[in-house]
């Protein structure tokens, strides 16, 4: 179950369900609410998580605290606020709009905390047509966490991002073992993961708002945005080392790619969003992402 269309995991009141049983896997997982107005309070048992606003703003409550998320228009219009909540906690989500909340398995607790959109590092990777935009909200060098990593990709249409593919899978000086999972908004778009000597896996999926491509190993990449449609992307990911890291390895046949940017412009569409409200980027980051 590589590629899960929207809709097929939903389990009231998750739009979307994802955990680490339905993926096969250790640590990853991702739920999606879709509210008017209702609240939804859960126990988040022993995984941490965010609130994150796809779209609406929302009200999280926790271990005592109250945590207002502005929230956005649309993910293509503007950089999010955010909210963490730790494991073995009870958490009460109201709002309208669509919400995300990535998720990992962890054994460290920490505080409830709010994570303010203009703090959120926005990157600008690769040039030409492999020009795209990361968020990196929950990049390791940007907010703690035990397990989770979690950042945001945005492709302008007709541009390529998660290239040159790569995979972290192994572990070794430069390459981390993780779980990946990738939600999509916007598109039509399309995702590519292949498999490495020993270890097969072969998936081309064709990719619009709601659906998800799960990645447990192997090389991930290109993601596509078709001429026309801009596509976003949600990258949620953790793994067993102790210390958070995004380290990945290129597929050699491809690497040189990235040597090929240099001396090639930027795509002038990027960054496509800020933080809503502000003027301002949050800064820039270079991180061993490979979004």
């Amino acid at each position: 179950m590589s590629h899960i269309p929207a809709g097929t995991t939903a389990d009231a009141p998750w739009a979307l369900r994802v955990t680490p049983e339905l993926a096969g896997w250790t640590y990853a997982g991702l739920r999606a609410l879709n509210l008017s107005g209702e609240t939804v309070e859960f126990a988040t048992g022993s995984e941490e998580m965010l609130v994150l606003p796809l779209s609406g703003s929302c009200v999280v409550e926790c271990e005592g605290e109250r945590l207002e998320l502005h929230g956005r228009p649309s993910v293509f219009e503007g950089v999010s606020d955010f909210a963490y909540v730790p494991i073995e906690a009870t958490v009460r989500v109201t709002g309208e709009g669509r919400f995300a909340l990535p998720s990992a398995r962890a054994t460290r607790r920490l505080p409830v905390r709010y994570g303010p959109a203009g703090k959120v590092p926005v990157e600008v990777r690769g040039a030409g047509q492999a020009s795209r935009q990361v968020n990196n909200f929950c990049a390791p060098d940007a907010f703690e966490c035990d397990k989770l990593v979690a950042v945001e990709v945005l492709t302008p249409e007709g541009n390529w991002s998660s290239y040159p593919p790569h995979k972290h899978d192994t572990l070794g000086e430069g390459e981390a073992v993780l779980e990946e999972i990738y939600y999509f908004e916007g598109g039509p778009g399309y995702q590519r993961v292949y498999g490495s000597p020993g270890r097969p896996i072969d998936v081309l999926a064709e990719v619009g708002c709601g659906d998800v491509v799960l990645v447990p190993h192997g090389y991930h990449g290109p993601s596509m945005a078709a001429p026309g449609y801009d596509l976003y992307y949600l990258n949620v990911l953790a793994g067993p080392a102790g210390e958070r890291s995004m380290a990945f390895c290129d597929d050699p046949r491809h690497a040189w790619i990235r040597s090929s940017w240099d001396g090639q412009a930027v795509d002038p569409r990027v960054p496509m969003t800020t933080a809503v409200g502000s003027g301002a980027d949050g800064g820039t980051s270079e991180t061993e992402t490979q979004a």
